[in-house]
């Protein structure tokens, strides 16, 4: 179906589904009678993203099917007030590594990126009417609301930086200097959507939508981050890392609470399954995803795949029949964990041959992220070995005489290489006697 022929109805549809949660719809209701929806979804170019970003970039798709004008802010000012979790110079590099990485994510979806605008935050948040907003709004805001709004996406710490009370209230501006009827992100930016929609008529500005889609759990259950290595994988993560993380990740067999591989089943994959089916119906170029048996029925969005001596493959049409055979035990863990370790590797492959064929993007990555860059190999230090001479041989040969003893009379010392006189201290003896096989002192 193409945009223009979609109703209002249809469009709304299309922009509101599969979300988690919708504040202001009646604002889209009423800009869809006049004209096509703007919005914007954002992100702090810190870490590297991982799969979990799979979830809004999908849903920016429906966005776009829906006539809406969408950009994607490349939030550098916010990603550096985030408790300092990059200096400024190594937020500028990632904002490049985020453009080439979502375009190439977009790209592999079928999503056309000449329909999205990339904008990066300092090249607005440092003019002179935005940071007037601003000091307006430091001017309304409390340090309990700022504080309190972000508290699930702003780093907390014991002793908190003034920067992070700022985050927010930047945020809410992004939507009037972005010129937006909505802004969508994970419902764990809901307090900051909430504070915009409070503070920003108060500068005289209006209220806007706000869209939120439910956030995936990581491996090991509780929220996906970049920060914890252990919950995530990145997009540029080798099949055997993939793997290796999938095999370690929490899925208790008949458990689907907090279980991350069967919510990233529900966010990501099929989802991806039905956007391509509706790509196909629109002429576009597409084939549905590898994780879909070619044997599978019409209408399967999921394939788990088994030998025939364990029963033969499970087809599924809806995410609901796979959640309730898993937890009735028809599922073992380990047949979910390989098929979905599978489709994510498969859907990973065409990012990490961009990647690996874009000599530029991998330049700007061991600059941005500069302690994951491999490091040269070091030439290894040869260890010297100690090896003692053979008897007879070396500085501790005997003499050929025989004489290994030392004998010490008043101030003269007879050594096997002759008589020494003067005053004879015990240091000297000892030194003397250093390295000679069972050394005799007679008193």
């Amino acid at each position: 179906m193409a945009t223009s022929t979609l109703s209002q109805e249809q469009k709304y549809e299309l922009i509101t589904r599969r979300l988690q949660e919708v504040l202001g719809g009646d604002i889209i209701k009423q800009v869809l009678q006049e004209r096509d929806a703007k919005g914007y979804w954002g992100t702090a170019t810190t870490g590297k993203p991982h799969i979990g970003y799979f979830v809004p970039l999908t849903k920016i798709a429906d966005f776009l099917h829906a006539g809406v004008e969408m950009s994607i802010l490349l939030a550098d000012l916010h990603a550096f007030l985030d408790n300092l979790k990059a200096p400024l110079e190594l937020v500028k590099l990632r904002v490049e590594y985020y453009r080439y990485l979502l375009v190439s994510v977009f790209t592999s979806l079928g999503v056309p990126t000449t329909q999205l605008k990339f904008v990066v935050g300092t090249s607005y948040q440092l003019s002179e009417a935005y940071n007037l907003d601003n000091y307006r709004l430091c001017a309304s805001i409390t340090e309990h609301d700022a504080k309190k709004a972000g508290a699930e996406v702003v780093k907390q710490v014991s002793n908190p930086l003034l920067s992070g009370l700022l985050y927010p209230g930047l945020q809410a501006l992004d939507e009037q200097y972005l010129g937006v009827d909505f802004q969508f992100g994970g419902v764990d930016q809901r307090k900051i959507f909430t504070l915009a929609e409070q503070y920003l008529p108060k500068l005289g500005y209006k209220k806007r939508a706000h869209l939120m889609n439910a956030m995936v759990p990581g491996l090991a259950g509780g929220k996906m981050s970049s920060s914890d290595p252990n919950s995530k994988i990145d997009f540029l993560d080798s099949p055997a890392l993939v793997r290796k993380k999938i095999k370690a990740a929490f899925c208790e067999e008949g458990n689907v609470e907090d279980n991350g591989l069967l919510a990233f089943a529900r966010a990501v994959l099929i989802p991806i399954v039905n956007l391509r089916k509706e790509q196909i119906e629109l002429g576009q170029e597409a084939k549905l995803p590898v994780y879909v048996a070619a044997d599978a029925p019409a209408g399967s969005v999921f394939t788990i795949p088994r030998d025939e001596k364990w029963g033969g493959s499970s087809h599924y049409a809806t995410y609901e029949e796979l959640e309730n055979d898993f937890k009735e035990k028809k599922i073992h863990p380990g047949d979910l964990k390989k098929a979905v370790g599978d489709a994510i590797i498969s859907l990973l492959e065409p990012i990490q041959k961009d990647f690996e064929s874009n000599k530029e993007w991998q330049e700007v990555t061991a600059k941005a992220y500069p302690s994951e860059a491999p490091k040269a190999e070091q030439p290894k230090k040869k260890t010297k070995v100690y090896h003692p001479p053979p008897p007879g041989k070396g500085k501790n040969a005997k003499a050929a005489s025989g004489e290994s003893t030392l004998v010490v009379e008043g101030n003269t010392v007879a050594t096997p290489a002759g008589p020494v006189e003067g005053s004879v201290g015990q240091e000297a003896i000892d030194a003397i006697s250093k390295g000679v096989e069972d050394a005799k002192v007679n008193e």
